[in-house]
């Protein structure tokens, strides 16, 4: 049983969003009393993972998605992935405007795959 493109994609690029989210922003939370330098290297770190999953993704996607349909797919699982982490892990609160951007993201979802 083949998976299909499209949910390859998705599934790797919401796995990479994961890690990416934790080197860009977890340092906030965590290593915010440490020198700026030893949080780069550990982000770095992190987002390794992200690129071992990325760059496959992205390698996958493109043997049936545009690279317009690719990038506006990332960005809407940015959004996805964001905001979820920035309510549990970062303690922020959930606000509005997460609804407006992605709602926004629908709108560039549908004119970016509309045929």
């Amino acid at each position: 049983m083949q998976i299909p493109v499209v949910v390859q994609t998705v599934g790797l690029l919401a796995l990479s969003n994961v890690f990416m989210t934790v080197a860009w922003y977890g340092h906030l939370k965590n290593l915010s009393s440490k020198p700026w330098w030893i949080a780069a290297i550990i982000s770095w770190s992190i987002a390794l993972f992200e690129y071992l999953l990325q760059v496959p993704a992205n390698r996958i996607g493109y043997t049936e998605l545009s690279l317009a349909q690719l990038k506006i797919m990332q960005e809407a699982i940015t959004l996805t992935v964001f905001v979820p982490f920035a309510m549990i892990y970062m303690n922020q609160p959930f606000k509005l405007d997460y609804v407006w951007a992605g709602l926004c993201l629908v709108g560039a979802v549908y004119f970016i795959f509309r045929t």
